[in-house]
């Protein structure tokens, strides 16, 4: 019968000489893993008589609990050493600067937005702002949407709870109702950053958030467009061209610019139209004033007289075009982002390839981006 005093001594001397973590692990199993002369003892109490049995289990026992006592405290003290002596090789130099803090950017979505705004405004607009949750009649009946027009449902628009009045509001699906604030003389009390009734010759650009029921890689639930509204006499679609041909030639920084005028249908403008911009798809790439190839970019028609007559306003004097285009997805066109949603998943990473320095401010003279 192995001398379980002798044992203890030999594996305790083993253990303190252990001069790191790996050869103290070694020790661990050469005293308590499967074959380890511990485990080996506890594996002899099974031939034991009953009487020996009783005798050798509680010591060979406690033996097991003490060199596992011991090797938890020599890991313990090893450790220690360890990041003692690998702090004792770090030092730091507090006369160094600090490290450069993460600055935030611009995101992509307002970048666009501020450059638009400042060709539009070089071009003698006044901006234009609205709420977010606008009156079914501003939203469509002012407008001149039929009743049953298709955009009045609700699996294209957000419709809120009506009022104790039984008033229908919406979550405004363009920023078309800010044109009827515009035009429309009311008493209604107002904050003073929205707009409201202003006299003709009327040139405003109304940029802001919309929403509808749509989500896909080029339309998110809300979105960004801008507004464009001139009001004033002898007002025809050469005005409406020139201008949106030198928007897009500015904001796209290229003379190159080729556009085409193709009839459509919008309720609150006639005639309407789409403009589609010549550009080239080779590569992935889409690039504007080259190629053969034609992508659509906005809506746009001379103000449809019932949309005059519902604001107040003698079509027979006054006449004007409005326009649209979503900020966002010109926002795309320009710099190069594949997927519209991206711009709303809150993804840090994508903002810091995507955004804008906030020192670069957009200014048509010096250069927007």
């Amino acid at each position: 019968m192995t001398n379980l005093a002798d044992l203890e001594a030999a594996n305790a001397a083993l253990i303190a000489a252990a001069p790191d973590t790996a050869t103290l692990d070694e020790a661990r199993v050469q005293i308590l893993g499967k074959v380890g002369n511990v485990s080996l003892l506890l594996k002899t109490l099974g031939a034991m008589s009953p009487e020996e049995r009783r005798e050798q289990g509680p010591a060979i026992n406690g033996l097991r609990e003490r060199m596992a006592e011991q090797i938890a405290a020599r890991k313990a003290a090893l450790e220690a050493a360890e990041l003692d002596a690998e702090l004792a090789g770090v030092h730091v130099d507090l006369t160094l600067p600090a490290p450069p803090r993460r600055r935030g950017s611009v995101h992509p979505t307002m970048q666009t937005m501020d450059e638009m705004i400042a060709i539009f405004a070089d071009m003698g607009f006044s901006l234009a702002e609205g709420p977010d949750i606008e009156t079914d009649f501003n939203n469509f009946t002012a407008l001149n949407f039929p009743p049953k027009h298709p955009a009045r449902e609700m699996h294209d628009t957000f419709f809120l709870p009506e009022d104790a009045n039984g008033e229908r509001k919406v979550l405004r699906t363009h920023t078309s109702p800010v044109q009827v604030r515009v035009m429309n003389r009311t008493n209604e009390k107002l904050p003073n950053w929205i707009a409201q009734g202003q006299e003709p010759p009327i040139r405003v650009i109304v940029p802001g958030r919309t929403f509808r029921k749509d989500s896909d890689q080029t339309h998110t639930p809300m979105f960004h467009q801008i507004e464009g509204l001139v009001i004033d006499r002898n007002i025809h679609m050469g005005h409406l061209k020139w201008t949106l041909e030198t928007f897009i030639a500015r904001f796209f920084e290229t003379p190159e610019v080729v556009t085409r005028f193709r009839p459509h249908h919008f309720p609150f403008t006639e005639p309407s139209a789409e403009i589609d911009v010549r550009c080239d798809r080779s590569g992935g790439e889409v690039r504007i004033g080259q190629g053969d190839d034609w992508l659509e970019i906005l809506g746009c028609g001379m103000v449809h007289p019932n949309v005059l007559r519902n604001c107040g306003l003698d079509p027979d004097e006054w006449q004007g075009f409005a326009f649209g285009c979503g900020v966002d997805r010109l926002g795309m066109l320009k710099y190069g982002m594949p997927d519209l949603r991206d711009m709303f998943a809150s993804d840090v990473r994508w903002l810091q390839h995507y955004g804008f320095s906030p020192f670069a401010m957009p200014d048509p003279a010096t250069g927007l981006s």
